[in-house]
């Protein structure tokens, strides 16, 4: 990127190898993840602020070099971006060795996704056993993973959101109770009520959101009596309104924001990374866990898996592989 906007100013370019300085060290990569936020640093909307040129990405899966001339599978966090790339940079702290039985895919949708797919759940929104849980954007790639996660947690009643009957199918079979198709145009009024009627017309525990705008809004309005709303993306780009604090007073409700940027200082790593990584790679490993793979785009076809991404056609983990030569028809697999 050597500037902002859309997917068009993702640019296929060659540039030097990046050169380890300190404790980082060189991964070869055979897998980028692609996350919605990351559509966000390239128009200049995300939490934090990027400096150009930039190399998007911050999630590999790849071949770390060793001392000896060994290698050894590795996935992990890259140093301040440039995970598309055919090589990246990383560090002890942040990245993990990947068992054989883990694909690539299944390896990157643990990192960002499955992390914050639990942090939600279990640190923010702090689910307790038989409560109602709504997950908006169910069958992509934090979503999926947050049903499966608050199944595993007792939740009473899962409902899923979705843009296509398709997309609530596959939530309802990940262990959803019920999915409610919110294409994008309701209204805050109509999205309270459609939650609301899914939860046998009553108000639901606990939203995890990151649409913004109406949704936002609507679900808000949806909550009960102690109920949490997560907020952790605002996928529309639509504008959210206020909150009034008597919103939160009358039912005693409570907005919770997370980003999982804030699990990486040096006091939280290991028990909010390290620690919860090793489980989330445990409960794949014994099945308890199921990573849905999504489509793998060519290196070179970034920006048509950005395309395909915001345009809501997308499920799953998204992968870029620099293996793939591109056919310049974006989706590979």
């Amino acid at each position: 990127m050597s500037r902002f906007g859309g997917p068009e100013v993702l640019e296929y370019v060659d540039i030097d190898e990046p050169v380890p300085t300190g404790s980082e060290v060189l991964v070869r990569v055979s897998g980028a993840g692609i996350n919605f936020a990351d559509t966000h640093q390239a128009d200049d909307s995300y939490l934090s602020s990027t400096n150009l040129p930039f190399v998007p990405g911050m999630e590999v899966v790849g071949f770390q070099q060793k001392p000896d001339g060994d290698a050894q599978r590795v996935c992990g966090f890259v140093t301040a971006g440039g995970a598309y790339a055919e090589f990246a940079l990383t560090s002890p702290e942040m990245s993990f060795l990947v068992p054989d039985a883990l694909s690539d895919s299944a390896a990157l949708s643990l990192l960002v996704q499955g992390l914050t797919a639990h942090h939600l759940i279990h640190t923010s929104a702090k689910l307790r056993p038989a409560e109602s849980i709504v997950i908006h954007a169910a069958a992509g790639g934090v979503g999926n993973l947050s049903v499966q996660i608050a199944r595993t947690a007792g939740a009473g009643r899962i409902i899923a959101t979705a843009s296509t009957q398709a997309k609530l199918d596959l939530a309802v079979s990940l262990g959803a109770d019920v999915g409610v198709l919110l294409t994008g145009t309701e209204t805050a009024r109509e999205i309270n009520g459609a939650l609301r009627a899914a939860n046998n017309g009553q108000p639901v525990d606990v939203v995890l959101e990151m649409v913004g705008g109406p949704s936002f809004e609507g679900s808000l309005k949806a909550l009960s009596g102690f109920g949490r709303l997560v907020t952790f993306g605002s996928a529309s780009r639509a504008e959210t309104p206020p909150i009034d604090p008597h919103q939160l007073l009358i039912g005693s409700r409570s907005v919770v924001g997370f980003w999982l940027v804030d699990c990486m200082t040096p006091d939280r790593v290991g028990p909010m990374i390290a620690d919860v990584l090793r489980s989330l790679v445990l409960d794949v490993v014994q099945g308890r866990l199921t990573p849905l793979e999504g489509h793998v785009y060519p290196l070179a076809d970034a920006r048509h898996a950005h395309e395909d991404l915001r345009a809501r056609l997308t499920t799953g983990k998204v992968v870029l592989d620099p293996r793939l030569v591109s056919a310049g028809q974006g989706v590979v697999v």
